[in-house]
């Protein structure tokens, strides 16, 4: 009898387990639907749909037709499913704002060197930072993660000339992303008190980053993690093809 208690207490330990765990990823669906969809017709029919997946799983435990186990892997299994879809529009999100940023900083880049500096870094950015925009803004309308726009294509037209392919001119745009970031940064801008009749000089001058916002900064260097990041997986992928 005391046999039989144990197995019973333990089956209902097993139970609460899946019960709880279930629970959590109803709990976190709720979440990301309030976070990233804004229709409330269908934040609440994904509400609804997740919330029956975690029932119906619970349920194969108590039932028998399923171990423990396999339920909460089967939970385990779509809570990352879950988080990695809300890092993805999290990515793309940041990359949107990043690129209006670039646009805004080439435009700035112009317009505050008087044009010296527009072929060079300041049109080259704002050329980049249409391209991120087109390219994140078409993904999250479109629920895609493939778009690529015509400056990301233009690279890799170049990497096919010099006799490389896809991969190494979406390694190209990276490195160019990473080196405009860098040099967003470092330019040399006016102060802010700074004033002068006739012309400025070098004391009137301080790197961007002193005077960038911080929210910008993390912002910038959050995009730059996500180039690299992405540039990473390029190169694995273009191994294993290899």
């Amino acid at each position: 009898m005391g046999q039989l208690r144990e197995r019973c207490e333990e089956s209902s330990c097993d139970y609460w387990a899946v019960s709880t765990a279930a629970a959590n990823l109803t709990q976190q669906a709720c979440t990301l639907g309030a976070r990233y969809i804004n229709d409330g017709t269908l934040r609440l029919q994904f509400n609804r749909e997740v919330s029956y997946y975690a029932r119906g799983i619970v349920n194969d435990v108590a039932q028998g037709r399923q171990s423990a186990d396999q339920g909460l892997k089967e939970i385990k299994n779509e809570q990352n499913s879950l988080l990695s879809q809300a890092s993805e529009i999290a990515q793309k999100g940041v990359g949107l704002i990043a690129g209006a940023l670039q646009f805004a900083t080439g435009a700035g880049i112009c317009y505050g060197s008087a044009g010296t500096l527009c072929l060079l870094a300041g049109t080259p950015m704002m050329l980049h930072g249409t391209n991120n925009m087109y390219e994140n803004g078409k993904n999250l309308w479109e629920g895609r993660s493939d778009v690529q726009g015509p400056v990301r294509k233009s690279y890799q037209m170049i990497a096919k000339i010099i006799g490389h392919g896809d991969a190494e001119g979406n390694m190209m745009y990276g490195t160019g992303e990473l080196a405009m970031s860098a040099f967003g940064l470092a330019r040399l801008v006016l102060k802010p008190d700074s004033w002068r009749l006739f012309r400025y000089v070098r004391t009137d001058y301080v790197r961007a980053y002193k005077t960038t916002p911080i929210p910008v900064i993390i912002l910038e260097r959050t995009a730059d993690t996500i180039t690299i990041n992405g540039m990473l997986d390029q190169q694995r992928n273009n191994k294993h093809s290899n």
